[in-house]
């Protein structure tokens, strides 16, 4: 009787804590972009000396610089691709008092926001940035620094549906660290997906 009762009372809060999650994503791949990979486990067979071909199967890529990332805000009216264009590293700060000190180096991150949602998108971008180097150590951006790279966001942007923003987001690192990952969210941060590109 006591082992029923205690299975009677695990379930529930099993089912419970099952059931919590942050609903957080990462979107590392487009819809549209994939690769062709050979089907694992399936072998090739000939026949009258031609071989036959191995079936391919269409596997999302990875998204890297230059690529396009449908992310979603914290509304169901916020929505935008989000293109990481380019990547300067090391940057040049555009004035001698911004400039890193030592053992640092500026990095700047283009970044292109294409509203494609019904909801205005207004927001710091800065905010939403981060990258990361090969050891997992993650950077935030760096406030208030123009670089010879280009024109940076401002503090905050305005985007109209259907409407496109461009511009840079520095960041400081170790001189020694690599950059692996860029990282980038709606809402300051706070949106449910993140959007990363692996930086070759």
């Amino acid at each position: 009787m006591r082992r029923v009762l205690i299975l009677g009372w695990g379930l529930p809060l099993l089912m419970a804590v099952a059931g919590c999650s942050s609903g957080q994503s990462v979107v590392t791949s487009s819809q549209s972009s994939s690769v062709s990979s050979p089907v694992s486990g399936t072998p090739s067979a000939s026949f009258g000396g031609t071989a036959s071909s191995v079936p391919t199967a269409s596997l999302p890529a990875t998204a890297s610089v230059g690529d396009t990332l449908a992310l979603s805000g914290t509304s169901g009216g916020e929505k935008a691709d989000v293109t990481v264009v380019k990547i300067v590293d090391p940057a040049s700060a555009k004035e001698a008092f911004s400039s890193p000190k030592a053992g640092e180096r500026l990095v700047a991150v283009q970044f292109r926001i294409r509203n494609t949602g019904t909801a205005v998108y207004d927001d710091s971008p800065s905010n939403g940035a981060r990258l990361v180097d090969n050891e997992g150590q993650q950077f935030t951006a760096r406030i208030a620094t123009d670089t010879t790279a280009g024109p940076s966001f401002p503090g905050s942007v305005t985007i109209a549906p259907g409407d496109t923003a461009l511009g840079y987001i520095t960041f400081t690192v170790p001189t020694a660290s690599r950059v692996a990952k860029v990282q980038f969210a709606l809402n300051s941060g706070f949106a449910p997906s993140t959007g990363q590109w692996t930086v070759s």
